[in-house]
């Protein structure tokens, strides 16, 4: 009830403790709290924070980094008295406005979050987080992973996380990297009891009394549909029968079989499209996603057959980690799904994917169904999962490949899949196959699907061909690779199969593909784009040009085919000789954004090259964004280019890229000059509203190129950084 004179002096003494409760009052009486918070994080982290020009809210940033620095133990709340507030609990009050965060090295964090002490943290999580991560990690022992069992349970099975992503993994675990992969697509053994510090979950214990209490008479209801639609007549007594194999660890493989035969539940049964034929009383078979007390329906409920657990609600915490170690053994333990020969055989191509063989000649990509994996639905009873995953730079083994093929396989709420130096090579395959399953589940969302590593299986656009072959639901896909394998051939006649299947119409609206220096052969890309009609983005990198004509080839394949493309992106193509082709594609009336990154434009050009670009953006009113940057614009170029912005000019550009194109200060303080001439011209009337300047020797003379930028500024939004030219060029000099 202050005034907010009052107020607005009393903000910057508080506590974060005190800060926080006042900041409803704030709001209230039209004050912002957001240079009080920025200060604190000055003051207090005592870094710049990464891309800080593009932090909306100081003060969730600064608490949800408070709480990462607590958590790891790196921040000491005693060194600041606005920390050091009694009534203040560190990680209880900043957990609400955590939503993304990092678990590293042995989990520490995790066994933090999940002991009994931080439940009310954990509470808060699971409403708040939406991005977890884990880097750097270990190996741990069984306490560790049930605390993570325990973590994952919370905030993706009961929670609102819906990305996991993994970074930096060189030697993986296999126990725990299948731990987090299966939980994370929703999966956890049925019979084990889920404890929380020695009861069964509440929220998994609300769910099963609410199924126990369904009338006789709608089982009955259901039961007969089930029975006129072929189902088992007692999936319940299949249920226990599997349960009861499952739980008993001296079981033997053909007692295995023998269960799980009664509903198999394999995406490599499914044929025609049709989903899997399966009892009702195996939920792997079941689109349905387990959602939280809050979110779940009654119908939800009905159709939701979970496996019952057979064990009581107290399960030996042994018990808690035997599937995972089932999971992660080859066929010796006798769990290897294979339900039938022609399954096994499937299993066996899988492991003799040999380099360099079209990945069509492979059940996966040719034929229907999938690998038969190391992971199996069947035992496991399903529960909410997250909509994104990431791997980067975690060596995938072909067993673990199998596992996360058999979970991609009815991995429906999935919707980003980034797969980033993997070490997949062969096993690619086996990933495609769980993919081509995952393609025919009617609820399947998977829209964006990006791939790079140091070597490339086979050639990028047979990749390609088979990707979109499998999955042409795909808006998004990225192809990206540093080498080719030296088993690959370099002619378009090198692996012709791929090129000979017939791709579907795809939902394809942005394609990058970064070339290992292969050539760009349009007649393998025409396909592809006569496929992709909704193709609004396509990005080529590191491409070689096998002939003066194929750039032209090109082209006339993109105005026929792609009649919607708006952004055309080329990077470290060498384009000095198709002078004609970069002055066409500029004066396209569709393109909205260019992009020639590292193509050495004016490597052999005259003058009159550069003039007649200027002239060609002048007339092209579509235009919006050109970016130039790596092509030794130089001082002169870069004032030329201000001519796009005269008065005579119909150009409606908006952003200007010209990072690294050697730019000194006093080229772009004349560059300036004559911007600020032709928007005076113009009477203020110019759309120009971004540059960029990254990595230019503007710090050869820092007085002239802070006048410049200043005076820039007062025009358009610049950005630039600063960057060491000298070291750089030291650098350069290094490795020649």
């Amino acid at each position: 009830a202050l005034p907010g004179h009052l107020l607005r002096g009393l903000l910057p003494l508080l506590s974060v403790f005190h800060l926080e409760r006042a900041e409803g009052a704030a709001r209230r009486a039209g004050l912002s709290t957001q240079p009080i918070w920025r200060q604190l994080w000055d003051d207090v982290m005592k870094t710049r924070p990464p891309n800080s020009e593009n932090i909306t809210c100081w003060r969730k940033k600064f608490l949800e980094t408070f709480f990462s620095n607590v958590l790891h133990g790196v921040l000491d709340v005693s060194s600041d008295w606005r920390l050091n507030d009694h009534h203040f609990s560190p990680l209880l009050h900043s957990s609400p406005h955590v939503s993304q965060l990092t678990l590293c090295n042995m989990l520490q964090g995790a066994v933090e979050l999940a002991a009994e002490h931080n439940h009310k943290v954990l509470e808060n999580l699971a409403g708040s987080l939406r991005i977890l991560k884990f880097q750097h990690l270990l190996s741990s022992d069984q306490s560790i992973r049930h605390s993570l069992v325990l973590l994952l349970h919370r905030l993706i099975h009961h929670g609102s996380v819906s990305q996991v992503s993994m970074y930096s993994w060189p030697v993986p675990d296999t126990v725990l990297l299948v731990l987090i992969l299966s939980m994370s697509a929703g999966f956890w053994r049925s019979e084990n009891a889920l404890t929380y510090h020695g009861s069964v979950c509440g929220l998994c214990r609300e769910e099963d009394k609410a199924l126990s209490q369904e009338s006789v008479q709608e089982r009955a209801e259901r039961s007969n549909a089930e029975n006129q639609k072929g189902f088992p007549k007692a999936p319940e007594e299949a249920d226990a029968h599997l349960n009861s194999v499952l739980s008993d660890p001296s079981s033997s493989p053909q007692a295995y079989e023998e269960a799980s035969s009664k509903g198999p539940c394999d995406h490599t049964s499914s044929q025609g499209g049709s989903p899997p034929h399966c009892g009702s009383g195996q939920l792997s078979c079941h689109p349905v996603l387990r959602k939280t007390r809050r979110q779940h329906k009654p119908a939800v409920r009905r159709k939701r057959r979970c496996l019952r657990r057979s064990r009581g609600p107290y399960a030996d915490p042994e018990d808690l980690y035997d599937f995972v170690f089932t999971v992660a053994r080859e066929d010796n333990s006798g769990l290897l799904d294979k339900s039938s020969t022609k399954e096994g055989e499937n299993a066996e191509n899988w492991t003799n994917c040999s380099p360099g063989s079209p990945c069509t000649s492979h059940a996966g990509c040719k034929k229907r169904g999938g690998p038969a994996g190391i992971f199996s639905p069947k035992a496991a009873q399903r529960f909410r999962s997250v909509s994104t995953l990431e791997l980067f730079s975690i060596p995938l083994t072909g067993e673990t490949c199998r596992t996360l093929s058999n979970l991609l396989s009815s991995w429906v709420s999935l919707e980003n899949l980034v797969l980033s130096y993997n070490g997949l090579d062969a096993n690619i395959c086996c990933i495609l196959s769980g993919l081509r399953a995952l393609s025919r589940h009617p609820d399947c969302h998977l829209r964006v699907l990006r791939v790079s590593d140091v070597f490339s299986h086979m050639p990028c656009m047979e990749l390609v061909h088979c990707i979109l072959s499998a999955f042409p639901q795909l808006h998004t896909l990225s192809v990206s690779f540093d080498l080719k394998n030296q088993l690959e051939g370099n002619g378009p006649e090198g692996n012709p199969s791929c090129s000979e299947v017939e791709i579907p119409e795809s939902c394809l609206e942005q394609l990058e593909i970064r070339f290992p220096r292969e050539p760009l052969h349009t007649t393998f890309l025409l396909p592809v784009l006569k496929a992709s009609k909704s193709l609004q983005q396509l990005s080529l990198d590191s491409a070689t040009l096998p002939c003066s004509q194929e750039l032209g080839l090109l082209l006339e394949a993109l105005k026929e085919c792609t009649p919607n493309l708006k952004k055309l992106s080329f990077h470290d193509v060498n384009l000095a000789e198709h002078q004609k082709e970069v002055l066409l594609l500029l004066q396209d009336p569709v393109l909205q954004e260019i992009t020639f990154s590292f193509c050495r434009l004016f490597e052999s050009s005259t003058a009159e090259f550069l003039s007649e670009i200027i002239s060609t953006v002048k007339r092209n009113s579509s235009l919006k964004s050109l970016k130039l940057p790596g092509n030794r614009l130089g001082n002169h170029r870069l004032v030329a280019l201000a001519d796009i912005f005269s008065e005579d000019s119909s150009s409606t550009l908006c952003q200007l890229d010209v990072s690294s194109n050697c730019i000194k200060p006093d080229g772009l303080l004349e560059f300036t000059k004559k911007l600020e001439g032709h928007i005076q011209q113009r009477g203020g009337q110019i759309q120009f509203t971004h540059l960029r300047l990254f990595q230019n020797w503007l710090d050869q003379d820092a007085e002239t190129a802070q006048e410049a930028l200043q005076r820039l500024k007062a025009v358009c939004s610049v950005v630039n950084d600063s960057w060491d030219s000298s070291q750089a060029f030291a650098d350069y000099i290094s490795v020649m």
